[in-house]
C-alpha cells in the first residue's frame, strides 16, 4: 500500500455503508417495483448493461434463474443503437444497469424495449440521469458519489438493489432478511487478508473461476485487475477452465476461483485443487479445497449473497496490488470514469 490512501481503497471501505444506506432509503422504490413485475407477469427478463454493470447483470440472470425460474436474456445495446433493431419484448422486464446512466447506447435500448411493451426497470446512482428518465421503474443504488474511476461501492449496490428486488418479487422473506444483514458481513469483508494471493500477482496474467452467481464475480475480478493493475486476467467458468485453457498453466500461474456456500462449491474447489496438482498457484474463496489454497471468505445468512462479501474482499486486495505496483487505481491509464458509447 501507498502512504497516500487512495478514492478505491475509501469508497470499498464505504461499501457497509453504502448499503445500508441503500436498505434504509430504498425500500418503497423496491417494494414498489416489486409489485409492477408481479403485476407484469413475466415469462422472461431481459439485461442491459455494460463493464461492471453487465457482470451485476450476469449474477442477477443466475439470480432470477435460480430463484424465480425465470430466464434472462443479456441483449446487445448495439443490436438498437448500431443495427436499428427493435426487439419484440412484449411480456418481460428489461433490467437497465448504469452507474452514471448516461450512456445512449443504454438509454435507447432501454426506450427501445419499452416502447416494444416491456417493462423497463432502472438501476442507476444517478437519478436525474437519460436512463431514469426513460425507464417505467427506477431503483436508486444511493451509493453517493464514487470519484474512483473502478466502480466498487457501485457495483456491491447494484447486486444488493437487483437482488432486492428479485427476493421481493418472490416473496421470499429468508433472503430479505439476509439482504438486511449485509452491512455487518460486508464491513468484515472489506478487511479480510487476501496478502497472499496477491503476492503471487507479479506477472503478466492470471485466471479467475466461478461457477453460477460466482461465475458473475470472477468476470468482475478480472475485469479490475486488468483495470487497476494493468495485468491480464481472464475469466472462466470452473467447468470450462480445464477444457482448453488449462494448457497455459505453469508453475506459480496465479488462479483466484470463487465459490460460494452453494451447489457448485465442491466442484469449484476441485477445479481449483486440479489447477494447483499442475503446478498453478491457486486460491479459492472456500475451505473444501485439498491443494489449493483457501483464501479468509464472510459467509452471509444466504448462499446467494455470498457473492457479495467475496468480491468485497477481492477489491480490498486488487486495490493493495495496484498500489503495490506503483499504479494509481484511481486513474487506470486510458480510462474515465463515464464512458458513453453509441
Amino acid at each position: 500500500m501507498s502512504e497516500k490512501t487512495s478514492k478505491m481503497r475509501q469508497e470499498i471501505l464505504e461499501i457497509p455503508d453504502a448499503v445500508e444506506r441503500l436498505l434504509t432509503l430504498g425500500a418503497d422504490n423496491i417494494r414498489k417495483s416489486a409489485q409492477s413485475v408481479r403485476d407484469t407477469k413475466p415469462r422472461f427478463l431481459i439485461s442491459v448493461a455494460r463493464g461492471s454493470s453487465d457482470h451485476a447483470c450476469s449474477y442477477l440472470k443466475y439470480a432470477s434463474e435460480l430463484l424465480l425460474g425465470l430466464p434472462v436474456a443479456s441483449v446487445g445495446p448495439s443490436v438498437s443503437s448500431i443495427y436499428g433493431a427493435d426487439l419484440k419484448a412484449t411480456g418481460s422486464v428489461c433490467l437497465s444497469i448504469s452507474q452514471s446512466g448516461q450512456s445512449p447506447d443504454i438509454v435507447g435500448l432501454t426506450r427501445s424495449l419499452r416502447s416494444s411493451g416491456a417493462m423497463t426497470v432502472a438501476v442507476t446512482n444517478n437519478t436525474e440521469s437519460r436512463l431514469a428518465e426513460v425507464a417505467d421503474a427506477v431503483l436508486p443504488l444511493h451509493a453517493g458519489p464514487e470519484l474512483s474511476v473502478a466502480a466498487t461501492k457501485t457495483f456491491v449496490t447494484s447486486l444488493v438493489s437487483g437482488l432486492w428486488l428479485l427476493a421481493e418479487v418472490k416473496g421470499d422473506s429468508e433472503l430479505v432478511r439476509a439482504i438486511k444483514n449485509l452491512p455487518e458481513y460486508l464491513a468484515q469483508a472489506a478487511q479480510c487478508d487476501w496478502s497472499a494471493a496477491a503476492d503471487t500477482i507479479t506477472g503478466r496474467s492470471l485466471f479467475t473461476l466461478g461457477r453460477g452467481p460466482s461465475y458473475a464475480i470472477s468476470d468482475e475480478a478480472a475485469l479490475k485487475i486488468k483495470e487497476t493493475c494493468q495485468i491480464h486476467a481472464e475469466s472462466y467458468s470452473s467447468a470450462e477452465v480445464l477444457h482448453g485453457p488449462v494448457s497455459i498453466v505453469e508453475e506459480g500461474f496465479p488462479v483466484i476461483s470463487f465459490a460460494a456456500a452453494d451447489a457448485a462449491e465442491k466442484t469449484s474447489a476441485e477445479a481449483a485443487d486440479a489447477l494447483a496438482e499442475k503446478g498453478a498457484a491457486a486460491f479459492a474463496t472456500t475451505d473444501k479445497v485439498t491443494r489449493a489454497q483457501a483464501l479468509p471468505v464472510v459467509r452471509t445468512d444466504h448462499w446467494i449473497t455470498d457473492p457479495i462479501t467475496a468480491i468485497t474482499s477481492f477489491y480490498s486486495m486488487v486495490e493493495a496490488v495496484a498500489s503495490a505496483r506503483g499504479i494509481d487505481p484511481d486513474a487506470p491509464r486510458h480510462l474515465k470514469k463515464v464512458t458513453e458509447t453509441v
